[in-house]
């Protein structure tokens, strides 16, 4: 049974954690493959909100998940989430890879610094020690989560690489924070306390697959936040396009068939950088404060602007996307006119395709089409709404998702019109 992959196609936030736990509901396993405890995502189930920064939203649901060796591990974050899905009586069922590499308590006064030097050009960073932990992975310099169980192996990268941490820190003239010794007693701790989910997951997820076995894969944050192909250096560490579900996990290109795209009916992000279709003043807060549109990790206030299709267009093509999903459609209710972005004005000329440039893509002038607005409806309204089906949409809404299909290319299949599990609504 081929796996299907679940990507962002903006700047992450787009209610990826929903759809994963919509999707969920018919697999056997769900399987995080790239970033770290800076990415959250949040599930509404009852009225009950659960927001998680590792753990796949499938946990939820019960499901079998895992966490590939593509995540970085938070070893402290991800016991407290395990320890609040079992507080609410829910078992968790986890396959947490050997070979993910381990976020360090280091790593965390690196970023800060680090975030601080960088000024005009940082990322806006969490400050949770995700970049300087994937650069440790490739200087190969890191701490494997299978190194926690290994006492010998683990105390001798410890000796080695905190002289090179310390000397480092000095530098920007801080301290490191903590000793060889605690470092290393943490270390054990946390293997310990994790020991029971520490597998190969490459091995499990493969011969799952080959049992024919429905394997989902969620990722983390957005293309254009993805190291090589989103808008660098104002995103993340890893890569969160479809191609890192191959690479964070282990399974192989042949056992993908499906790439579900997730795209939020407008456009947000945390975080510096530039943001062409970005709406400010009393709109901006209104779409915000209606959208919820906080970090969930950092709860800081999300910049907010119209669609951007040619964003989406370049996502389509770099994911291969299959099919879309278009959350947050109630969100834009209410507004008498409502606009989408495709094609930018550089000095003169028309640019249809995304730019690599962030000097390029800062001077763009979004050009808008503009479309009618749908009635606003009440919560329990747009539950109604979804049981009844697509057709039961309101007619510019509708229309709205449709101008968004032709433009791409693609079908959206999934369509999203609230917080709540049962807002949602799957095309046949």
């Amino acid at each position: 049974m081929p796996a299907q992959v679940v990507v962002g196609t903006q700047f992450g936030d787009e209610g990826k954690g929903k759809i994963v736990d919509r999707l969920a509901d018919r697999s056997d396993v769900v399987a995080r493959f790239n970033g770290g405890a800076n990415a959250g995502h949040t599930v509404v189930v009852g009225g009950e909100r659960f927001a998680f920064r590792l753990l796949p939203s499938g946990a939820i649901r019960g499901r079998q998940v895992a966490i590939g060796n593509g995540v970085v591990v938070d070893p402290d974050q991800l016991l407290s989430e395990i320890s609040l899905l079992e507080k609410r009586g829910i078992e968790v069922k986890l396959w947490l890879s050997d070979r993910a590499h381990v976020v360090l308590p280091y790593h965390k006064v690196l970023d800060g610094a680090e975030r601080a030097l960088k000024g005009r050009l940082s990322s806006g960073s969490t400050k949770r020690g995700i970049g300087p932990c994937y650069g440790d992975k490739v200087m190969r310099t890191g701490i494997r989560v299978g190194d926690l169980l290994d006492k010998s192996l683990l105390a001798e990268k410890i000796e080695t690489y905190f002289p090179l941490k310390e000397r480092l820190l000095k530098s920007y003239g801080l301290d490191v924070g903590t000793t060889k010794e605690e470092l290393l007693e943490w270390c054990l701790n946390s293997g310990s306390r994790l020991s029971r989910y520490v597998v190969d997951t490459s091995l499990l997820l493969n011969k799952a697959l080959d049992q024919g076995k429905n394997v989902l894969l969620e990722g983390a944050q957005g293309t254009h936040l993805d190291i090589d192909h989103g808008l660098y250096p104002y995103g993340t560490s890893s890569n969160p396009t479809a191609g890192g579900a191959c690479t964070g996990t282990g399974i192989p290109p042949t056992k993908i068939d499906q790439v579900i795209g997730v795209v939020k009916a407008y456009t947000s992000r945390v975080g510096e950088g530039p943001f062409p279709t970005e709406i400010h003043g009393d709109l901006a807060d209104w779409i915000r404060e209606k959208g919820g549109e906080y970090g969930t990790v950092t709860r800081r206030p999300r910049r907010c602007g119209w669609l951007d299709l040619v964003m989406v267009k370049y996502s389509v093509r770099v994911n291969g996307v299959s099919s879309l999903a278009m959350t947050k459609m109630d969100v834009l209710g209410g507004l008498r006119k409502v606009k989408v972005c495709i094609a930018y004005e550089f000095q003169g000329d028309r640019l249809e395709e995304f730019p690599s440039n962030p000097r390029i893509l800062a001077e763009c002038r979004p050009i808008l089409e503009e479309l009618p607005g749908w009635e606003d409806l009440p919560p329990a309204k747009w539950i109604e709404t979804a049981k009844a089906g697509y057709e039961s949409i309101p007619k510019n809404a509708r229309s709205y998702i449709e101008y968004v299909e032709e433009y791409t290319g693609v079908p959206v299949s999934i369509v999203s019109l609230g917080a709540d599990r049962e807002a949602t609504i799957e095309r046949t």
